[in-house]
């Protein structure tokens, strides 16, 4: 038949095998989660074998950030031209790599150059994953593929957590980087075996062999095939990755962008900060780090329940509710009493709402960004908006040490998401109801044309 792929797999109801795509995009954005967390658990083992301070060690703590964020901006726009699966496939290698080279190391530098390679990795990675869980998901199901996409971070925080927590009692830090190395390994092959080149790139980009390979990821599917190419028109072949700053799309990417940034300055307040404001309260740090566990438990729920509700419910509109929502669980953050069952129960509730609109960015911008920009568009958007998760903890510790309470801190730190909820509205989308949205259309933004399909 000739019937446009995309469009049989934007109508279809998903298989078997689309699902199991999805699963596996949240396994590789648990790497994410996994890798934040078990470098602060390896910390300590860190600055008590060099000897050194915290200042010196914040440093090193940062470096998989900066790393992320280059990553994001720079490998997005290599997923839009060679492909999501090679991408991701490279950059699993890369981080698998950065890994055990991490554990040979004996000084800050050298282990600073690895968690920037590592960083590297997952950065590539996310702006990829972001792209294939929606253009392997059906019209209807795209923003809660993108939403179960995201909450693998929070879960492998969880998971993450736990493990390095028992690895760390007979062994020292450089265990924690064995298992991520060993883990990042194994999901090489799944993907390789499991996870097609995307559907809608073959179909935008048609490279050497495209039909053949798109038929043959539509017989996977269980989607009937096709007899010929998508008509690509001279002027789309002519776009690429730096349309995401051109006059259809600039507003857009300079919401989104903006938006993610603002936000991710109240998530990673919480992240980062929690487990030494619990401490200064004169608990263990074990209980600490609990309440961090309950965070990021918080914060898979609420991406979940995000998930389901886009399937009933405008993404952008619930996306804004969590973010005044965060606002305020943020700040009551702030004020809670120093009671370790209300300091657990509130923090899940911020992750929660912080996590939950994460989610729901990562939805927005999967929608909003057509198949030639949409891993460079992704890229950018994170990688920038990671500038704000490396300045959230060095802000929040400013205004400590020049004296400000907790309840002054938190409720400042809060505002980021209540102004990434402003600057959110004034993105219009084309629709906001994933069941009846045309394949393929996307979004306009105020005075700038609507992105069309590519």
């Amino acid at each position: 038949m000739n019937s446009d792929p995309r469009d049989v797999i934007a109508t279809s109801p998903m298989s078997r095998l689309q699902i199991l795509v999805v699963g596996v995009t949240i396994a590789l954005n648990a790497l994410d989660g996994f890798d934040i967390l078990s470098i602060s658990f390896a910390s300590p083992g860190i600055a008590t074998e060099w000897g050194i301070d915290r200042a010196r060690l914040g440093i090193v703590l940062s470096m998989e950030l900066i790393g992320m964020a280059i990553g994001s901006i720079v490998l997005g726009g290599v997923a839009d031209k060679i492909g999501r699966r090679p991408t991701i496939l490279g950059c699993l290698a890369v981080m698998s790599f950065g890994m055990i080279m991490a554990t040979t190391v004996s000084g800050l530098v050298d282990l600073s150059i690895w968690r920037v390679v590592t960083g590297l990795g997952i950065g590539g990675m996310l702006a990829a994953i972001n792209a294939v869980s929606a253009e392997f998901s059906s019209t209807r199901r795209r923003h809660l593929s993108v939403s179960l996409m995201s909450i693998g971070y929070p879960l492998g925080a969880v998971v993450g957590g736990i493990v390095a927590a028992q690895l760390l009692q007979g062994n020292d830090w450089r265990s924690v980087f064995y298992f991520g190395a060993a883990v990042t390994a194994v999901l090489i092959p799944i993907t390789y075996f499991v996870v097609p080149e995307s559907v809608h790139w073959l179909a935008r980009k048609q490279p050497a062999g495209a039909l053949e390979k798109i038929n043959k990821a539509m017989v996977r599917m269980g989607h009937p095939t096709t007899d010929a190419l998508p008509t690509v028109a001279a002027d789309v072949r002519q776009r690429s990755a730096s349309d995401i700053f051109g006059p259809g799309l600039i507003g857009i990417t300079f919401i989104v962008t903006l938006a993610y940034f603002f936000h991710i300055t109240t998530f990673y307040f919480i992240l980062k900060w929690v487990p030494k404001i619990v401490a200064d309260f004169g608990f263990a740090p074990s209980s600490a780090a609990g309440v961090l566990v309950w965070t990021n438990v918080g914060g898979a729920i609420g991406g979940a329940v995000l998930g389901l509700l886009t399937l009933r419910f405008g993404v952008k509109g619930l996306t804004i509710v969590v973010m005044v929502l965060s606002t305020v669980m943020v700040a009551l953050f702030g004020r809670t009493p120093p009671d370790l069952q209300q300091l657990s129960m509130i923090c899940a509730a911020a992750g929660f709402c912080t996590n939950a609109a994460i989610v729901g960015m990562y939805a927005i911008i999967a929608q909003v960004f057509p198949t030639h920009v949409r891993a460079s568009g992704t890229g950018f958007a994170v990688g920038v908006g990671r500038g704000g998760s490396v300045l959230a903890p060095i802000i929040a510790g400013f205004l400590f040490t020049y004296g400000y309470s907790l309840p002054s801190v938190a409720l400042t730190m809060s505002f980021g998401s209540l102004v990434a909820a402003g600057i959110l509205s004034f993105l219009k989308l084309e629709t906001d109801q994933p069941a009846t949205a045309r394949p393929g259309r996307s979004v306009r933004t105020t005075a700038i044309p609507a992105a069309g399909r590519s």
